[in-house]
């Protein structure tokens, strides 16, 4: 994660099926802060209840479900039920060029500063 600069990653089984993600909180909030070792499993601390959307979500409605279940990343998945990418709050931000797409972001980012997260911390 680190590495990568990236806060959630996704969790597949062997055939490429989402089971879950990992995100930054999942390793600070379950991990860290219950004093688990480093060699715990991914699977002991990931998040399984998912929001994904799909290739031909509509932004309008993939930001609509980032609010409504308080996150900033989610996973694409494709016609096969594989995860083929993830959208994040930022890069719909960056691409998004309307003023719609600025009000949909700064609601889900309000939804957050509001104290309405779901973390654990």
């Amino acid at each position: 994660m680190v590495e990568n600069d990236c806060g959630q990653i996704p969790v597949v089984d062997d055939e490429g099926g989402l089971v879950g993600v990992i995100t930054d909180r999942d390793v600070c909030c379950r991990a860290i802060a219950e004093g688990m070792s480093a060699e715990t499993r991914v699977g002991d601390v990931m998040t399984r209840s998912v929001v994904s959307v799909t290739p031909d979500t509509s932004l309008e409605d993939c930001l609509a479900s980032m609010e409504k279940n308080q996150v900033r990343r989610v996973p694409v998945i494709d016609d096969d039920g594989k995860c083929c990418g993830m959208v994040s709050q930022a890069d719909v931000a960056r691409t998004g060029s309307d003023a719609k797409t600025a009000e949909l972001v700064q609601e889900v980012s309000q939804s957050r500063a509001d104290g309405k997260s779901s973390g654990c911390c």
